[in-house]
């Protein structure tokens, strides 16, 4: 999953000769927490709700420009990259979104929403669905329990994988909305062990 197809695309902005009102205004006009700063197409900063809050006082937001507050080398993320990897640097920097670069240029925004929304979509979460969770058996894969559930009419939407407290993985999946009990029944005379059925 790109992030082309998940980021913002109609991206608010803001010129770094802008003051702090002007950039706070704008925050509460679209109701908007990242306002990257441009300079033509180039990318030369960004701004944050949190990041200029300390600069609010009346006396000096009507005339301090954003160049002097703004964060300068933003931390970006590439409009081919996926999803995965927008996740992996906004849980790392502990921040709640990146801009997306293509070809040098500004062309969208991601934010932690959106990848919720992306990941909420990818699990099937808002679907109508079932899910059955399973511990393998030994030495038998996982393809085999997915041969099972589709041989009985399961169909996946997604699989999340843990470790078990005895251990082993156990296997998170999620299908359209079916009755489980006949999938349940042939996983287990398989020599799977069903652990959980949700409907």
């Amino acid at each position: 999953m790109r992030i082309k197809h998940w980021m913002i695309k109609d991206v608010i902005t803001i010129s770094p000769e802008a003051t702090v009102e002007e950039a706070l205004q704008l925050m509460k006009k679209h109701s908007i927490r990242h306002l990257p700063v441009v300079d033509g197409e180039d990318l030369v900063g960004l701004v944050t709700e949190s990041s200029i809050r300390q600069y609010t006082l009346p006396s000096i937001k009507d005339s301090l420009p954003i160049k002097e507050v703004m964060i300068l080398n933003p931390i970006t993320v590439d409009a081919e990259a996926t999803i995965d990897e927008a996740a992996r640097l906004i849980h790392r920097h502990k921040i709640g979104g990146l801009p997306v670069i293509q070809a040098g240029k500004l062309v969208g925004i991601i934010t932690v929403t959106d990848l919720l929304e992306a990941f909420i979509e990818l699990m099937g979460i808002l679907r109508s669905s079932s899910r059955i969770d399973v511990i393998p058996a030994k030495n038998k894969s996982f393809e085999e329990i997915l041969d099972i559930i589709k041989t009985h009419g399961g169909h996946v939407i997604s699989v999340g994988m843990d470790i078990h407290p005895s251990g082993e993985k156990i296997y998170y999946v999620r299908l359209e909305k079916c009755p489980l009990d006949p999938i349940a029944a042939a996983l287990e005379i398989a020599g799977h062990q069903v652990v959980s059925l949700v409907e």
